[in-house]
């Protein structure tokens, strides 16, 4: 059997001799001498315009845009990054005001002000694009400014982790000539003012990012470019990997990538692993005439194994999951096992008999091909088989790419739906606020007034966080109530790279979002 303990442990001294190797090397890097570090990823943007993605397509953001903060390296706090300085100016939670560094430009020279914080925020919600991320300003009631430096959030609830929104690359700051204030920007051009600027874009292919000259924040650029290129799977990402076409991977290695890897005497590689706060759920959708009753999926909670899923899918490179939030972060509960132990059949036969539901469950169960890993189409397999199995379920599989599937999903047309999920910030609210709510990241409406009217807002007020257990973990049993949501398993980050990269493992901010300017080459031993 397969000893996850005894892998990690290798894992981690693989990636502790390489990063010893390279340690006295930092300050000899020269990021001119090989050309562009090139960067392999299965998860492609959605869209350019940050007022329109709630998804992936932050990880290209965070590189081309700023933010008022943001998270430097080892950082699990916000701090200014396009802000010189910014603060609650009142005892309850209220009032945040920020003051910009001076001089800030776009990368095509245009004054970076506080007029275009004001527009960029004001202008996801005046789009409220499907899926776009406009739900994380809730709390928001209005912006102004003062000067060109000075801006000024004022709240209609209290809220402590309004810092933690302001940090997701959902709150880039666009420039207001270039972007229109109600539709999303469709072309490929970017001029943010982050640490590198996108010089050019192949949708689906890559990204080519230059360092940008003009950038003021607290990162320390290594490198001075950056190509991104775009997988639609593990096995042409690795295989690209060890011809030396890329350098490193950062999302998307599957389960038997990773043991290969972990296993083969390959002294031209690494791999570091990293803690990681990424979920897998089912979505079921209220509109479909079998999924929108309680029975139905409270009986589907009842019979998936996540540890068969765990095992036999990902092959212990992840860890089942209870709770919509993850282990690791204070309010983490354990509700479906609390209420459900062990998958039972019998236990889900009675479920569905109590309200007279005696013949298979006819269930359409949807995922996408291209976005959170290799091993997805075969999880919905499993799921299937497990749900056959039982003889109360008969599974139709179906899927889509991920740019028509997400279209799908906020059209509603799936009963039942996979999606991942990599944290906005790393707190407990992320992983509740965000799938409640008429409007969601789901795209599919979840009212639950007692989550969002009172204990999240009562949790939001206290800047303790150590102190809202208590509500995030009463939200969280709402939610096994409702059985809306099924949680599956938690993930790990494994960056795999060449040994001549150095950066890695220091890559990650607390949202698992890669900072591509913290890798670097080593240029001797």
């Amino acid at each position: 059997m397969f000893n996850r303990n005894r892998f990690l442990r290798r894992v981690a001294a693989i990636a502790s001799l390489s990063l010893v190797a390279g340690c006295s090397l930092l300050s000899d890097d020269d990021p001119d001498s090989q050309g562009p570090i090139v960067v392999g990823t299965t998860s492609a943007p959605s869209t350019l315009d940050p007022a329109g993605a709630w998804d992936g397509s932050w990880e290209l953001y965070r590189n081309i845009f700023q933010t008022l903060l943001a998270y430097p390296n080892g950082a699990t706090t916000p701090q200014p990054d396009a802000a010189e300085s910014c603060s609650f100016t009142d005892s309850t939670s209220r009032t945040y005001r920020c003051k910009l560094r001076a001089g800030l430009k776009f990368a095509d020279g245009d004054p970076l002000t506080a007029e275009a914080v004001r527009y960029s925020i004001d202008r996801i919600r005046a789009i409220d694009a499907p899926g776009g991320p406009a739900g994380l300003l809730g709390s928001l009631d209005r912006v102004r400014t003062s000067g060109d430096r000075e801006i000024v959030f004022h709240l209609n609830q209290p809220d402590a982790t309004f810092p933690f929104v302001l940090a997701t690359p959902a709150m880039s700051i666009v420039d207001p000539d270039d972007y229109p204030r109600g539709s999303l920007r469709e072309d490929s051009s970017v001029h943010g003012s982050g640490p590198y600027e996108l010089e050019s874009y192949e949708e689906g292919d890559k990204a080519v990012l230059v360092r940008n000259d003009t950038y003021q924040g607290f990162a320390e650029p290594k490198n001075d470019a950056v190509t991104i290129r775009y997988f639609k799977d593990s096995a042409g990402m690795v295989k690209a990997l060890k011809d030396r076409q890329i350098d490193v991977t950062y999302r998307g290695l599957a389960a038997d990538d990773i043991l290969a890897l972990q296993e083969h005497d390959d002294e031209e590689l690494q791999l570091v692993d990293g803690t990681g706060t990424d979920i897998s759920y089912l979505v079921f959708n209220p509109k479909d005439p079998w999924a929108r009753q309680p029975a139905v999926r409270k009986a589907v909670a009842q019979i998936v194994d996540r540890g068969a899923i765990a095992h036999k899918v990902y092959k212990d490179t992840v860890d089942p999951l209870y709770s919509m939030v993850p282990k690791g972060l204070t309010g983490h509960a354990t509700g479906f096992f609390d209420d459900y132990g062990d998958p039972s059949v019998p236990k889900a036969r009675k479920i569905l008999s109590d309200v007279g539901i005696t013949r298979p469950v006819p269930l359409t169960l949807w995922y996408t091909t291209d976005r959170y890993g290799s091993e997805t189409a075969l999880m919905f397999r499993e799921l299937k088989r497990q749900l056959e199995d039982s003889g109360l379920f008969t599974i139709t599989l179906k899927s889509r790419p991920w740019k028509s599937y997400v279209v799908g999903y906020q059209k509603g047309e799936y009963p039942v739906f996979g999606r991942g999920w990599f944290p906005d910030f790393p707190d407990a609210d992320n992983f509740i606020a965000p799938f409640v709510g008429e409007h969601n990241a789901l795209g599919t409406p979840y009212p639950a007034k007692e989550i969002t009217d009172r204990l999240l807002p009562h949790a939001r007020a206290e800047s303790d966080r150590a102190r809202t257990v208590k509500d995030l973990e009463a939200a969280q049993q709402i939610m096994v109530d409702d059985a809306r949501l099924l949680p599956l398993w938690q993930g790990r980050q494994f960056v795999a790279a060449s040994v001549d990269i150095s950066g890695g493992e220091q890559a990650l901010d607390p949202s698992t979002i890669m900072m591509m300017w913290m890798l670097h080459r080593k240029t001797s031993w």
